[in-house]
């Protein structure tokens, strides 16, 4: 197996073929690689709770899409899910945000969370996009990779990789 940076393996078509009809574990590992890429970026969100701290990782996601300082609050989103698993209510709320505003052609800036046990209640507000607003990355989703929940000292910390 060989690690290559953002190009497909060619090694296995370069191997000259095994004597035998059975092919070595070799040849059959040459068929297969994998490459590195940056389609990656992680949100931290911090604040003295718990809802603070996802609503900060929530800000940090869509400050990778837009400037959120100029984006409008003239709609409004409400976001309702159970996840009694703080970790997974991470990656649950970021992706509902997600999911809601594409499908409503929004893009959001501001956020509210609350929580009641393993419900959580949220709201984002924004606008569609409009000419003058600067569209950055796009973020495709919230993952499980490097995914944290946890309290510290200063208070609480949310953070996940974001597919871009």
């Amino acid at each position: 197996m060989t690690l290559e940076s953002n190009t497909e393996s060619t090694s296995a078509a370069k191997q000259s073929p095994e004597p035998s009809s059975a092919p070595s574990l070799q040849a059959e590992l040459d068929q297969s690689t994998y490459f590195s890429h940056d389609a990656d970026v992680g949100v931290i969100g911090r604040g003295p709770t718990i809802e603070a701290a996802f609503v900060a990782a929530a800000e940090a996601m869509f400050s990778v899409m837009v400037d959120r300082s100029a984006v409008r609050a003239t709609h409004t989103l409400r976001i309702e899910f159970d996840e009694p698993d703080p970790e997974f209510a991470l990656v649950t709320w970021l992706n509902a945000l997600l999911a809601e505003a594409r499908a409503s052609g929004l893009v959001l800036g501001e956020f509210s969370l609350r929580r009641e046990n393993g419900h959580w209640i949220g709201e984002a507000r924004g606008e569609p996009w409009r000419e003058g607003l600067e569209r950055g990355v796009e973020v495709k989703g919230a993952t499980l990779t490097m995914l944290s929940v946890r309290q510290t000292a200063e208070g609480w910390e949310a953070r996940c990789v974001v597919d871009v």
